[in-house]
């Protein structure tokens, strides 16, 4: 039986396993997680470890409630990575760059089966955006759940270019591109939009790249729908320049379908966090702001969103989950769109099918720890069970058995207002890049790494003051999240956070540039946009 506090059970309420947990909150999908397989290394494993112990300990009053297998590949093991230490079972696994090791879909099913996991966690990056991933570990015997969506809405909204066809259809607003008049009706069965449609709004040639972009009007982005982290983009701004734009592009990302947008000049980075179940339902976790970018990188997110006014904000995050609901998503994910301070308008960007590395920033404004509540999802619980999400719509945590059992305690999320966002929140990736060379990334060993939490100033790093950063880590190795009653005492707090982080190794850090940056009068006025970086 579960436990209880006599003076509070809501709040202090323990459960003896996840059996029992399962088997009172649980959906009729409800199904036992006790074992999960994390492919990631670096900053994601580590968050994803040590957020799902914390609410192990909460729930069961065991941290180990959940064990984790981790991969190890050689490099990782000889910087002294941080989330090695923290599994409970380690793996080799093949060294060098990550389609070897944590992007091999092949070797992380394979593990799995031979662990005896229940399930798989890929985070962000690496195999996180393989539909063949969710797709092959459910063919398991038995099935193996992937946290994440499913594979064929990651399928769909894993492509850019079918994503906007797939919002576009569903009513949610989208900026001027080639395959604006495109409609098509999405399979919710195997995740594909009928092939005409799809081919309809690529751009397969130079010559067709110069008629779409005169069509669209000028400013453009010419984008690979298989880009990102900067590459397969570019900006265009006259018909001279369209068709060898478009060719580099191509060559950024060979074989990628290309398309062309309308250019929004002066906007914002606004993204919706979803949630959600396997039972239809779909939530809004409040938004960020990721407008401070380099190159098309985000650098500095912060959150709640306070360029758009509550109303239009509203819209947004209705939008996003009017969308996650056309395609049967479940588990988190991000929508992404361009906003327009001065029109007061939206435009659909991408619905990023997986966690995103700055979701700490919501969990600290709305309380809810995101990969215990993915966790949560894959073992089938419905969203109005999940503790957290129950209080973040003003409810117990906990309802009776016999309220559970005669679906008393089921929220209706449409007409439900969720309590207002705790103060705000402002977070700094911290990355082994010198900004003095263009942002190169650099590598090798760390002597110092000094950092204290405070009450209004949480981070977490991949490895301690006896690690390193090797050649095929990513260049992030920290992040930092600030907090504080409204914007500009969070932005006070990470200020004073910044100058007292001590690093010194071999490496060069980004550390130094973004202090300077956000004493900048701009930030401080929150007067920036998505090219304000890049104009400095």
């Amino acid at each position: 039986m579960p436990k209880a506090s006599a003076s509070n059970p809501n709040i202090h309420r323990r459960f003896h396993d996840v059996a029992t947990y399962v088997s009172e909150l649980g959906g009729p999908n409800g199904r036992v997680i006790e074992k999960v397989l994390i492919a990631n290394n670096g900053v994601g494993a580590v968050k994803a470890i040590r957020s799902i112990r914390r609410w192990a300990y909460e729930v069961f009053g065991d941290e180990r409630a959940i064990s984790f297998v981790v991969m190890a590949t050689p490099e990782d093991l000889k910087s002294n990575a941080e989330y090695i230490r923290m599994g409970d079972v380690i793996i080799d696994v093949p060294g060098g760059s990550n389609n070897h090791n944590y992007a091999n879909v092949t070797l992380i099913v394979e593990l799995a089966r031979l662990h005896g996991v229940q399930a798989v966690w890929a985070g962000w990056g690496h195999a996180s955006e393989k539909p063949a991933l969710p797709n092959t570990l459910a063919m398991s015997d038995p099935p193996i759940q992937f946290i994440g969506p499913a594979g064929p809405p990651m399928y769909a909204l894993g492509d850019k270019i079918g994503s906007t066809i797939i919002a576009q259809n569903a009513g949610v607003p989208c900026i001027a591109w080639n395959g604006s008049d495109v409609v098509a009706e999405y399979d919710r069965v195997t995740g594909t939009l009928p092939e005409e449609a799809f081919q309809k709004a690529c751009v397969t040639s130079a010559i067709e790249a110069s008629q779409a972009a005169a069509s669209v009007g000028f400013p453009i982005m010419i984008k690979a729908s298989e880009g990102g982290g900067g590459k397969g983009i570019r900006m265009v701004s006259n018909e001279e320049d369209v068709q060898n734009a478009y060719r580099q592009v191509c060559g950024e990302v060979p074989g990628s379908p290309i398309f062309i947008m309308k250019l929004s000049t002066n906007s914002r980075h606004l993204e919706v966090q979803l949630l959600a179940d396997e039972y239809g339902n779909a939530i809004a976790l409040n938004g960020r702001d990721c407008s401070v970018q380099r190159r098309h990188q985000k650098i500095i997110e912060e959150g709640p969103p306070v360029a758009a006014r509550p109303e239009v904000w509203k819209k947004m995050e209705e939008a996003a989950v009017s969308l996650a609901k056309a395609v049967g998503y479940t588990n988190a994910g991000t929508v992404e769109y361009l906003y327009s301070e001065e029109e007061e308008k939206f435009y659909f960007l991408e619905l990023n099918p997986r966690l995103q590395v700055e979701h700490p920033v919501t969990e600290m404004i709305t309380r809810v720890n995101l990969p215990a509540a993915q966790l949560q999802v894959a073992m089938g619980i419905p969203l109005y069970h999940i503790p957290e999400i129950r209080e973040l719509y003003g409810k117990n945590r906990f309802e009776a058995s016999a309220d559970i059992a005669s679906g008393g305690s089921s929220i209706d999320f449409a007409n439900t207002e969720r309590v207002p966002a705790y103060g705000h929140c402002i977070a700094v990736r911290i990355t082994a890049e010198n900004a003095e060379a263009g942002f190169k990334p650099t590598s090798g060993g760390i002597q110092e790494l000094n950092f204290r939490s405070t009450p209004n100033v949480w981070g977490y790093f991949s490895m301690d003051s006896s690690g390193s950063i090797h050649e095929f880590a990513d260049s992030q190795f920290g992040h930092l999240f600030a907090s504080g009653p409204n914007r500009e005492q969070a932005r006070r707090n990470m200020v004073l956070a910044l100058k007292e982080l001590s690093i010194r190794g071999d490496i060069s850090t980004t550390v130094d540039y973004i202090s300077k940056l956000i004493e900048l009068d701009d930030f401080v006025e929150n007067d920036i946009d998505t090219g304000w970086v890049d104009s400095i």
